[in-house]
């Protein structure tokens, strides 16, 4: 009894947006993505997230047009903390400081 080999192109592509269903979803995968320290991560992360909620409510949400938040939200951007702040609360979550694990 031989398996056939699945070819990597066969696959399905992952897209996170499509499993972040919930605000639970959303703010697990926040916490994993701020705790990598790497401010490209989080501005692809925020888009991704604004995708699963939707990015003409995100926007108008955030006060911003479509075009300037899908720029802002570039994997290569480097966001504006106010621009942070504003989709942050569009998305109905918050960024939480806490101390370091020592």
């Amino acid at each position: 009894m031989s398996k056939a080999k699945i070819k990597i192109a066969d696959l399905p592509e992952f897209d996170m947006a499509e499993h972040l269903d919930s605000d639970q979803a959303i703010a697990e995968y926040l916490t994993i993505v701020l705790e990598e320290n790497d401010p490209a991560e989080l501005a692809h992360a925020l888009g991704t997230i604004a995708r699963a909620r939707g990015m003409t409510e995100v926007a108008r949400a955030s006060g911003l047009t479509r075009e300037a938040l899908y720029k802002a939200l570039r994997p290569d951007s480097q966001p504006r903390f106010d621009t942070i702040r504003r989709v942050c609360a569009a998305l109905g979550v918050k960024l939480v400081a806490q101390p370091e694990r020592g």
